[in-house]
């Protein structure tokens, strides 16, 4: 049976960045809804920041919008926008990821920290009892703290070009998870067992590497949350070194799971949104 994608019946949902030529997700999720013969489209949105109201604004009079996939820098902005959210979202207000509920309103969720740490469990790179050098204190760098210390890690060294940000962070954090020793530190890696850069260091061939690398040693696990290039600098680095290594495309593919069951593509229940 033939069907077209984006009749007037087709759930739409944005994928919103600043700039958005980089997102991968329009293409995932178009290819999940052609695989699936859903009726959906998947659209890559763009703002200036100054604009963010007045398109924000939009999108809730969009009555056919059902969700919007949030990334930098619009991730906090999103969140206040929302009447309710998920913890995890609530905990460090910023969402990547956005629905519309029955009553018109916003529900926010962040699949940040929850798709990286199951990318390392499917991997086989463990957390619990972990020590962790944890490089960036952002939106994407927040979720991943919460969840880390969540896990089980036992120390996190967290370090941000914005120190005031990482104390602050290191304070909440520690207040939800007092068994998880977090002090702020420079992004040394030194006597740790994980080493996460959860910044955008690595987008571009002259970025400055996130982390000191001449301190890595065979033993330790290096993960990079930047999905392309597949193989970042810092990657690249921990591989000569003999590190194991993770990349951003696994924890991608587990936000994306986690994003389908939030978004209902498969409109199983329409009284969530």
């Amino acid at each position: 049976m033939m069907y077209m994608r984006g009749s007037g019946k087709a759930d739409v949902f944005y994928m919103l960045a600043h700039p958005v030529g980089h997102a991968k997700s329009p293409g995932v999720f178009n290819e999940i809804f052609e695989a699936k013969g859903l009726d959906s489209l998947m659209v890559p949105v763009s703002c200036k920041p100054d604009d963010f109201d007045a398109f924000w604004a939009g999108v809730t009079a969009t009555e056919n919008v059902r969700g919007v996939i949030v990334s930098v820098p619009y991730k906090a902005a999103a969140y206040q926008k929302c009447a309710s959210a998920h913890e995890r979202a609530s905990r460090v207000e910023s969402a990547n990821s956005v629905r519309r509920l029955p009553d018109g309103t916003w529900y926010a969720d962040n699949f940040d920290g929850v798709g990286f740490v199951n990318a390392l469990k499917d991997s086989g790179h463990p957390i619990a009892g972990k020590r962790v050098l944890l490089v960036g204190a952002g939106g994407a760098g927040a979720s991943l703290c919460y969840c880390l210390a969540e896990e089980g890690a036992t120390q996190i060294r967290l370090a941000d070009v914005d120190r005031e940000r990482a104390k602050r962070l290191a304070n909440l954090v520690s207040e939800a998870f007092p068994n998880c020793a977090i002090q702020v530190g420079d992004p040394d890696p030194t006597g740790m067992e994980l080493v996460v850069n959860a910044t955008p260091m690595g987008l571009k061939a002259s970025d400055p590497l996130p982390l000191d690398t001449t301190k890595l040693t065979a033993d330790m696990t290096v993960m990079d949350i930047i999905m392309e290039p597949a193989e970042t600098p810092l990657l690249k680095a921990a591989r000569e070194v003999g590190c194991k290594v993770q990349a951003g495309r696994p924890m991608m593919d587990f936000q994306v799971r986690g994003m389908s069951e939030f978004f209902d593509i498969e409109r199983k229940d329409r009284s969530n949104g």
